[in-house]
């Protein structure tokens, strides 16, 4: 299997982690990785106005990326990548007028008109749907299996339910992933409760509530380590923990992984593509203890 990838901006620097140990499991799962050539931000936030179409042009020329590339599909990981790329194609589907102002005002510079024929598939879509968590179970060679996991998906996965990729209110499909992968999964009330997101620029105090809450809820249910797919969520669970610890004196802190590291862990890849070296919560005590690592 061959798929088209879009990396998006953080996946090259503070979420190195996240993308490193996508490869290797991908690689693991005989699944070839293509970046997607010439990619830009993808404008990190989808615009609601209706009448604000120059925030749909970045998003919008990646998928030109795509069709240049001679695919019409394209996989992503990052959770807000993923959500702004999605929802500004289905707008330019329903809106052909906003579609054709796009491209005529890309047309000095795109040889390539969008046409809206592009499809944009989250990682996790790609494991369910095509790879089979049944066949990444028999790939398993080091099984997760004595490590709790509560998986957060936030907003931004099954948000708005026109494009998310699981039930809003009760998504599943990172909890049988981490049971293909020989875990216990948690399940716990906050799993699709807000991070605090942008908050965490000028309001590290709100997002210490969000992560207070969103933690202990997880440590309540037995929770040793929590997984993420986005790396604002994962910013704001794992090294907002210190502003965390500050205000709530009987804060507990957890290590914070993306699924990705714990999938790359359960299918053997080597220690260097998960780069602990990011996290703010070491994961290597509890990994080491739980015969992981």
């Amino acid at each position: 299997m061959k798929i088209s990838y879009y990396p998006g901006c953080t996946l090259k620097n503070n979420a190195k982690n996240f993308e490193d140990s996508t490869l290797c499991s991908l690689k693991s799962l005989g699944v070839e990785v293509e970046e997607l050539p010439r990619w830009n931000c993808c404008g990190t936030v989808f615009s609601l106005a209706t009448d604000d179409l120059i925030h749909h042009v970045a998003p919008i020329r990646n998928l030109i990326r795509v069709k240049e590339s001679n695919t019409n599909r394209v996989m992503t990981l990052c959770a807000m990548c993923y959500n702004t790329l999605k929802r500004a194609n289905e707008r330019v589907k329903a809106d052909p007028e906003s579609l054709d102002k796009i491209n005529k005002f890309m047309a000095p510079r795109e040889k390539v008109e969008y046409e809206g024929d592009v499809q944009i598939l989250h990682l996790l879509e790609l494991l369910r749907d095509e790879i089979k968590l049944e066949s990444i179970a028999k790939k398993v060679v080091k099984p997760l299996k004595n490590i709790k996991i509560a998986s957060y998906y936030g907003c931004l996965l099954v948000r708005p339910k026109e494009i998310g990729l699981d039930d809003v209110e009760n998504p599943t499909v990172l909890e049988n992933l981490m049971n293909a992968l020989g875990s216990k999964a948690i399940d716990f009330p906050y799993k699709t409760e807000c991070c605090a997101a942008y908050q965490t620029v000028d309001k590290p105090e709100v997002v210490a509530d969000r992560t207070y809450q969103i933690i202990t809820s997880a440590q309540t249910h037995g929770a040793e380590v929590i997984s993420v797919s986005c790396p604002l969520c994962a910013f704001n669970l794992d090294h907002r923990q210190k502003e965390t610890a500050k205000k709530y004196l009987d804060f507990k802190s957890i290590p914070v992984l993306y699924f990705t590291q714990l999938m790359a862990i359960a299918l053997g890849c080597p220690e260097e593509s998960l780069r602990f070296d990011l996290h703010f919560i070491d994961p290597r005590p509890l990994l080491k203890q739980k015969g992981l690592i």
